[in-house]
């Protein structure tokens, strides 16, 4: 038998069918151990043959791995062959998309432990008075039954395996799963839905249409609707993937997953030890665990049978990777879903541009949720132009307002959040001799102040680097701190209310995997009257006891050179003040800004997402932005930069011909140093297209891959969610 195999090397010389000898066992979709240029390296064996081209005494023979199922299903193998002929990656990169990366390296394998139990009865035993260990080992498991033998042997040293040896125990070998989140337990909560849930879920049901956006606004009870489809599928024996924005979410979502499903629900994000994803990974291959929740990379779970795909919140930009291969989930997510023949449901209070407008054409079914569950209205925004404070002289993060308002919070001893998407103490430190700024030495931007850890850090490589004294250009001692992160924020809480307990929620507070569970959880159980935190905080999140949020700087994506800046503005506002009000009281958004008059703020105020909607998408044809057109930039990156420039000209030239040879299709094309020059020591060059007919996309991609070498990386983004 001869099987055509995948190396796990994702390099273009490499990206090719190789042909091996195997066994008569071995199964498509199976990783095995090949022969590869003078060692052995794992490949994945995409089809079985009788005969090959290749002269069989020249093919060497492959070694199966000792997986209990093959690695790889049928749908994810050809879901691999259909991703990298899109984005034009070596199949090693699409098949690896698929695997827990240790499992692919063989770092980690399936946990097994010994046990011990008796074969005799404890009164039968012919044991001798001085053999205490014995003793206390027989006497243990005829009390407590079987058990595991390091614990026995902690207490009766070398007591079982002489037990063992007598015939009066045996010991069985046998694998233990690795619960990631065992402390995360809820109990089960009976909810009936209301006629508005009800007849969202009546209509999924029915719509022949693959694609329904779920339009709803914050509150409106999107989760029961989920959870109702996903046991509607566990019913009928069909698997489900539900897929969140922030890994902050999850172990909330997963909380009312086990209460509703017990452990049939498995959990997928980079947050979990190596050893955990890989049996998270395995429930979910063997069918031991039929729902899959996670981030993006959740999407490629092995599962089969697929009854529903779940994209919470799908206007969120964390679905686009940014790594090779550079996909989309939602692109993955509709070809799942062809291929099951299931529904996919997009949520969301705030919806992409994109996906509403072929909502509203009828390419996907619309379904609206206007009113939040409980009938209570959406929380009162209140607008505090910054403007005025400061020509009142506050030039703090906090405006009279806001102060009045979280006096008032803590004296019903109700629960405020307090939004800033900026974390450390201050964006930059500036010498105020001669204007010098501390900047990274990988990177070409600025160092934030962190004074928990007294440093300076790069939120870009990461790199720290001590605090500055004196200005290591000009010896000055007078330093200033511009810009505010959710640190200083806390640390003048702290001074305005002393007696507040406040908690901080960002990415330096929330490192293992429960870092964001137990913030969120010690915020939920009213042990902290104040949240401050970065976007972590705006999705998703139900705290009944929070009256109260303030937003501290409403302009920070407003003015972004990006066709989306308003729009994430717009989402991201709508997204926070959703966390107030949630229960029985009233709740009260205040939004501190510098452009009040500005229009996408207006909308945010009123929750008018129709008029939003309406407002940027003239504004959009108008300017022939998406969806009226498609952006790509081709990344250009490399250590040295006389080879990344040299890498540009050979990308830049290669695609020059394609636009003079179709420059009906662009509506703009040119090259240009990327607007942060370098980053990770690597510098970088982009070149920038708008495209009316995408139809050119291929040949992009062609030129591109063809360009790319050990030096330079070279990548593609459609519509990229960052253009720095």
């Amino acid at each position: 038998m001869i099987a055509e195999v995948i190396v796990d090397i994702a390099a273009n010389e490499t990206d090719r069918i190789f042909d091996y000898l195997c066994d008569e066992n071995t199964i498509v979709g199976s990783r095995v151990r090949a022969p590869f240029g003078g060692k052995t390296v794992t490949g994945f064996v995409m089809k079985l043959k009788e005969t090959s081209d290749y002269p069989m005494e020249k093919l060497k023979k492959i070694q199966p791995t000792p997986d209990e199922l093959p690695a790889l299903n049928a749908e994810c193998l050809s879901l691999a062959e259909k991703l990298a002929a899109r984005y034009r990656v070596p199949k090693a990169l699409t098949l690896r998309l698929f695997l827990p990366a240790e499992m692919r390296t063989g770092k980690v394998r399936e946990l097994t432990k010994n046990f011990a139990e008796l074969l005799v009865p404890f009164e039968e035993m012919k044991l001798v008075k001085s053999a205490k260990n014995q003793i206390g080992a027989a006497n243990y498991l005829a009390e407590n039954g079987k058990t595991e033998c390091a614990y026995l042997n902690n207490l009766f040293p070398g007591g079982v395996a002489a037990l063992a040896q007598k015939g009066y125990a045996k010991i069985t070998q046998e694998q233990i799963k690795r619960d990631p989140y065992k402390t995360v337990t809820a109990e089960r909560v009976e909810r009936v839905l209301t006629p508005d849930q009800g007849r969202a879920v009546k209509t999924i049901g029915e719509d022949k249409r693959t694609v329904q956006l779920l339009h709803g606004v914050t509150g409106s009870g999107k989760t029961e609707i989920y959870l109702t489809l996903i046991a509607a599928c566990l019913a009928r024996g069909e698997s489900s993937i539900f897929l969140v924005p922030e890994i902050s979410l999850t172990p909330q979502m997963l909380l009312q997953l086990r209460a509703r499903f017990g452990k049939n629900a498995a959990i997928l994000h980079s947050g979990l030890s190596a050893g955990e994803r890989f049996d998270e990974w395995w429930r979910l291959r063997t069918g031991e665990a039929k729902i899959a929740i996670g981030a993006r990379s959740a999407i490629f779970a092995p599962m089969e049978n697929l009854g529903v795909i779940i994209i919470d919140e799908e206007h969120d930009s964390s679905y686009s990777s940014e790594s090779a291969p550079r996909y989309n989930t939602f692109d993955v997510a509709l070809l799942r879903a062809k291929k099951n023949g299931c529904k996919l449901v997009l949520g969301s209070a705030t919806p992409s541009v994109e996906t509403y407008k072929k909502a509203k054409e009828g390419e996907f079914s619309l379904i609206r949720l206007d009113k939040r569950i409980n009938k209570r209205p959406l929380p009162e925004i209140l607008i505090a132009d910054m403007r005025r404070e400061v020509r009142k002289g506050n030039n703090s993060a906090f405006s009279s307002a806001l102060k009045e308002e979280i006096e008032k919070c803590l004296a019903a001893e109700k629960q405020a959040i307090l939004f800033l998407n900026r974390r450390g103490y201050s964006q930059t430190v500036i010498c105020k001799e001669c204007g010098y700024v501390a900047k990274c030495d990988s990177c070409d931007v600025s160092l934030t102040y962190h004074r928990d850890e007294n440093c300076l850090k790069c939120h870009y490589c990461g790199m720290k680097y001590g605090m500055l004294t004196a200005c290591p250009d000009c010896g000055g001692v007078k330093l200033s701190y511009a810009g505010t992160g959710t640190q200083r924020v806390v640390s003048d809480l702290q001074k305005l209310y002393p007696a507040a307990r406040i908690l901080r929620m960002d990415n330096d507070t929330t490192s293992g995997k429960e870092g964001h569970y137990k913030i969120l959880k010690a915020f939920a159980e009213k042990k902290a009257d104040i949240l401050v935190g970065t976007q972590m905080i705006a999705k998703g999140h139900d705290f009944p006891e929070v009256t109260l949020v303030g937003i501290l700087d409403a302009d920070m994506s407003l003015h972004f050179s990006d066709y989306r800046s308003g729009e994430r503005t717009f989402q991201l506002l709508t997204q926070v003040a959703g966390r107030s009000g949630r229960a029985e009281e009233k709740g009260k958004v205040v939004l501190q800004t510098f452009d009040p008059e500005n229009e996408v703020l207006r909308f945010a105020t009123t929750y008018n997402y129709e008029g939003f909607y309406e407002n940027e998408i003239s504004l959009r044809t108008a300017m022939a932005f998406p969806p009226f057109s498609k952006i790509v930039r081709v990344l250009i990156s490399g250590e040295d930069d006389k080879k990344t420039l040299e890498g540009l000209r050979e990308v830049y030239f290669g695609l020059k011909e394609i636009y003079e040879r179709n420059a009906e299709k662009f509506l703009f094309f040119d090259k240009m140093r990327a607007p942060i020059k370098r980053i990770q020591n690597k510098y970088r060059y982009q070149v920038l297209m708008r495209l009316s007919d995408p139809s050119v996309l291929p040949l992009v991609y062609e030129v591109c891959a063809a360009a790319k070498t050990r030096d330079v990386l070279v990548s593609v983004e459609e519509n990229p969610t960052n253009l720095s």
